[in-house]
């Protein structure tokens, strides 16, 4: 479904990104792992073609992403950034709606269609009767909850997420994540997530890509891609890695430096 071949990225100087290819097929949902400032935003601004490679390109469904307008991007492939938030105090069904805006074209109103859509995703997402509040007066997973409400109204084939359960305590991560799953597996949506939260990876994705200085440093199942030297590698210091006693996932844990 997407094909990243051979891109890389530098905002002036200095790559971000280096020589970047891997495949991803419908309906996976694939975690993008890696230290502060390996490339995990960047690279995803790249997939949704905020940002546009200097070498190589993306192809989305044979269609190099480049040759695709805005819109037709826009129906096919959604992002919840990792700051999601609004610069005005819009109801939550006002945000929803602007999901339907690659499909309005000349149109100033929304159809019925449209908002039969958003009111779908709505409830899909757990905020319908939320609708007519303001953003503003929202927790952080109830915020978390619209905006995917809003990606879902773009009728997408790709959800892209970025830190998606930062700042959320572990009832929230939970319930948000279980709702990612349940997109992925009962509607068959793509997901491609960037994170900083290993374990959550490990537990939630098909396939793990983990970035090192801005290249691939290992691409695969959890059990591939989480191993002890693997990550100590990576990251610079000394973690234990064992298997979670439930689902029997790999499972990272700090440990503390001893004077």
């Amino acid at each position: 479904m997407i094909e990243v071949n051979g891109i890389s990225f530098r905002y002036q100087k200095d790559w971000v990104l280096r020589d970047i290819s891997f495949q991803i097929g419908k309906g996976e949902f694939v975690g993008v792992i890696g230290p502060n400032g390996s490339g995990k935003t960047t690279l995803l601004k790249i997939l949704s073609r905020l940002l546009s490679p200097q070498q190589g390109e993306v192809l989305f469904e044979l269609v190099p992403l480049r040759r695709m307008g805005r819109a037709d991007i826009a129906k096919r492939i959604a992002v919840v950034a990792q700051e999601a938030y609004s610069l005005f105090p819009f109801s939550v069904a006002e945000i929803v709606l602007m999901g339907r805006s690659p499909y309005l074209g000349a149109l100033i109103f929304e159809s019925r269609r449209d908002l039969e859509i958003a009111e779908r995703a709505m409830e899909w997402t757990d905020v319908l009767s939320l609708s007519e509040r303001s953003i503003d007066e929202l927790s952080g997973g109830e915020r978390k909850r619209v905006f995917i409400a809003r990606a879902l109204a773009q009728e997408p084939e790709v959800i892209l997420l970025d830190e998606p359960t930062a700042n959320l305590d572990i009832h929230h991560q939970i319930e948000f994540l279980d709702l990612i799953l349940s997109l992925n597996r009962e509607r068959g949506l793509t997901i491609i997530m960037a994170t900083h939260d290993i374990n959550v990876a490990s537990e939630f994705c098909d396939r793990l890509i983990l970035l090192r200085r801005g290249e691939i440093h290992r691409m695969g199942v959890p059990q591939e891609v989480i191993t002890k030297e693997t990550i100590e590698m990576v990251y610079g210091c000394e973690v234990w890695v064992d298997h979670h006693p439930v689902s029997g996932m790999p499972r990272i844990s700090l440990l503390r430096v001893r004077s």
